[in-house]
């Protein structure tokens, strides 16, 4: 892809100055933003901003708060995007103080900032496992009258749910619902998930049925959650049957929802009953992975049919499918 920056010097001359350069290539993209600090007059912050965004993009954080203080030193001031890349950078590096710095000198400058500026920085507290201070930066900016989006609550109740506190991430999904912002099928299927992880898994269904009743319509993540927390604690009736209801929902079961399935039977020595899920699989039109195969063999040993499982090494080595390490380890270990 090429972004095309075009550019007239004013003064001395009516030149066209034509910069064409690969946004995704480093060196072309800082090439062409010391090309343009040449220009006069200057290209306006929001050109600028436009390759400290492809940069960022490309996780080159040093690189755009080194361009971005360039910027300051020849005299174009930044506006609240470039300050908000600017914090997302330094969130990046888990440099938090600097990220406030910068927030502070937005105040400053009398910017508003905006929803996508406090999300970076919830999501830098969150990035950096300061989950708490995010939700204090949150009740301390509401209080201002600032707002937050989705994106800035799916943030929190996922930083939440990850340092395991998923009934503070339901108690947050209570407060927001129909007062702060719409609740969405990402924060559901986040605390889904980790309800699930808990082994709380009627409540994580009761939660799966409230959002069908909300119509919010669950993905193949909500509902892999749901089948993952049935197989741990040995419902495997009540897993295949929403593998069902997947299907009747036309949402595709893809690989790593027939991976849940087949671990969970062949932990069990249910070996007869994963590969009826494998034919299933096949039969949906999804193919079996190394980890489908691995998991396959892990089943097999557990039984004592270390025989098979070589079998099914010798038969995955022939195929498409590249046995790993733990493939291998499966067979050793067996014996």
């Amino acid at each position: 892809n090429t972004l095309l920056f075009s550019s007239r010097i004013n003064s001395n001359s009516n030149s066209n100055f034509n910069f064409n350069f690969n946004f995704n290539h480093v060196d072309d993209l800082v090439s062409s933003f010391h090309r343009m600090l040449l220009l006069n007059p200057a290209p306006s912050v929001i050109e600028f901003g436009k390759i400290l965004s492809s940069l960022v993009k490309l996780k080159h954080y040093p690189t755009v708060i080194s361009l971005f203080y360039q910027l300051e030193f020849n005299g174009i001031k930044p506006n609240i995007v470039s300050l908000s890349i600017l914090i997302n950078c330094y969130c990046h590096l888990g440099q938090m103080r600097f990220a406030f710095s910068i927030f502070a000198k937005i105040l400053k400058m009398g910017y508003h900032p905006n929803t996508i500026t406090l999300t970076t920085l919830v999501k830098g507290f969150c990035l950096n496992h300061k989950v708490k201070e995010a939700l204090h930066f949150h009740d301390h900016v509401l209080a201002l009258g600032f707002h937050f989006n989705q994106v800035s609550y799916g943030t929190l109740i996922n930083g939440l749910c990850k340092i395991g506190e998923t009934r503070a991430a339901l108690q947050m999904l209570r407060q927001i619902e129909g007062k702060l912002v719409r609740t969405n099928v990402v924060m559901y299927s986040t605390i889904i998930d980790g309800l699930c992880k808990d082994k709380l898994v009627n409540d994580a269904y009761e939660l799966y049925s409230e959002m069908i009743t909300k119509r919010i319509s669950p993905t193949v993540v909500t509902l892999n959650s749901l089948i993952y927390g049935y197989c741990i604690v040995g419902q495997f009736k009540e897993a295949f049957g929403l593998l069902r209801e997947m299907v009747l929902k036309n949402i595709n079961p893809d690989v790593y929802t027939f991976n849940i399935l087949v671990d969970a039977l062949c932990k069990e020595g249910k070996i007869k009953e994963a590969k009826s899920g494998i034919a299933v699989m096949m039969k949906e039109g999804v193919m079996p992975d190394v980890v489908t195969y691995s998991s396959l063999m892990d089943g097999y040993c557990l039984v004592n049919e270390v025989n098979k499982a070589k079998h099914v090494l010798s038969i995955i080595s022939r195929m498409r499918v590249a046995p790993n390490a733990r493939s291998y380890s499966i067979v050793i270990n067996g014996f």
